[in-house]
């Protein structure tokens, strides 16, 4: 489990000797890249402080998720929404489960720039868009070009995973095409440095597993789950894509391969429920890279059928059977159209690195964009739930126990801690 700090809104002086060890259906409808030459692989880039520092919670890092553990994140490669309606609740029973009983919208946003695999991804664990001219991660291909993610960008670009691994939390990643070994070399063999209190080694994702059988590939993340629950796990499923690509977006082969895929998200869901210290702890976020409708290709970003994905989250204290868009005023819904960056957003895909770490009480993925102010919200009474601390008994806790000198108190010796009435600030003790 991730150590956390306690919530800061408490007005009473609290003092604790911590031992402190390592509703989818209502959106309305929404408006509608060749590959470049391989460059050679760049030797890592060796980041600045600044640009890796995942620095220590403030108390407008605090989010509404208390009783979770574990994120698991899940992307359906060229999953079309409209495929989840066309198929119904009798073939399609996990993608409704998620909708019946979590919150979700069929209406979410790509990133604007790409409807591609890689982009998207990359977007989903670092929060940025693509154009590094504006902050991006600039990762333009659709294929593992031998070098790094930083290098795209010209910096150090962290991910959820840094944010995870740095704060003393697990982390894997199962993915079903060989293109996402970019990751491994960006942020385990390239990884920077931790700064945040133990060091747990540059190596930011704790398992690495690439499978193009996907059947195989849930099975060898259901049997790590029942094992190891980790604190984030990234999972990509390809066969909607696959079979898209082969006979056409929407096309039988396709729609047969969403319910095949659906058979083994509800392999997943299963293992969660199976048990419940671990179902009562974790939260499921589905999302996917991009749609697609008829030929075989997705590429065109400015097509509604390609931008237009789907977007989940199912778990503890999450409201059940609600609409994404209804809870999240903050949010547009984009109706049919692509959207700029500019205004009122759309619930994206990229808001996944965000809402994972706030789910997990931890800081904002360093240089990321969406859903960097942490608005998205999946609880219908917003930010208030109950944890029950092993030492402290059952509070309304957050569980990020950071030193004011920036450190985090993972790993360490045990500490007094004291937070004045009426103060956002945790001290230690004078002994």
């Amino acid at each position: 489990m991730i150590v956390r700090r306690l919530r800061t809104s408490w007005r009473p002086i609290l003092i604790a000797t911590a031992l402190l060890t390592a509703g989818c259906h209502a959106t309305p409808p929404s408006s509608g890249a060749s590959p470049v030459a391989v460059s050679p692989a760049a030797p890592p880039i060796t980041p600045s402080a600044a640009e890796t520092s995942i620095l220590p919670h403030t108390p407008d890092d605090q989010s509404a998720d208390d009783p979770i553990n574990h994120v698991i994140a899940i992307s359906i490669d060229g999953l079309n929404p409209r495929a989840i309606e066309e198929l119904g609740k009798s073939r399609t029973p996990a993608f409704h489960r998620l909708m019946r009983e979590g919150a979700c919208t069929l209406n979410a946003r790509t990133v604007r720039e790409e409807t591609s695999t890689t982009p998207n991804h990359t977007t989903m664990l670092t929060g940025r868009r693509v154009d590094a001219r504006h902050g991006g991660h600039g990762y333009t291909e659709n294929f593992d070009n031998g070098s790094t993610i930083h290098k795209a960008a010209g910096h150090y670009v962290a991910s959820v995973f840094d944010v995870v691994h740095d704060h003393g939390g697990s982390t894997a990643f199962f993915g079903a095409k060989s293109k996402f070994r970019l990751y491994k070399r960006t942020w385990n063999t390239s990884g920077a440095p931790d700064r945040v209190g133990r060091n747990d080694g540059r190596a930011k994702i704790d398992r690495f597993t690439i499978d193009r059988n996907n059947t195989r590939l849930v099975s060898k993340f259901t049997v790590d789950l029942r094992r190891n629950p980790r604190d984030f796990t990234f999972a990509h499923l390809s066969l909607p894509d696959r079979a898209g690509h082969a006979s056409g977006f929407m096309g039988p082969q396709y729609l047969d391969a969403v319910t095949r895929t659906d058979r083994l998200v509800g392999r997943i869901l299963n293992a969660v429920a199976d048990r419940p210290d671990v179902r009562r702890h974790t939260l499921v976020i589905l999302t996917a890279d991009h749609g697609g409708r008829g030929g075989g290709s997705h590429y065109r970003a400015s097509k509604l059928q390609n931008f237009r994905i789907p977007f989940m989250a199912w778990g503890p204290g999450v409201t059940a059977g609600r609409n994404l868009y209804s809870l999240n005023p903050t949010f547009r819904s984009p109706g049919s159209s692509r959207t700029s960056y500019h205004g009122k957003q759309p619930i994206r895909n990229g808001d996944l690195a965000n809402l994972a770490t706030d789910a997990l009480d931890l800081p904002r993925v360093p240089g990321s964009e969406f859903d960097s102010p942490r608005t998205l919200n999946l609880f219908v009474n917003g930010p208030v739930s109950r944890r029950r601390h092993p030492l402290l008994g059952s509070r309304s806790l957050r569980t990020a126990y950071t030193s004011p000198d920036r450190s985090s108190l993972v790993g360490k010796a045990p500490k007094i801690l004291i937070m004045a009435p009426g103060s956002s600030q945790v001290r230690p003790a004078h002994r």
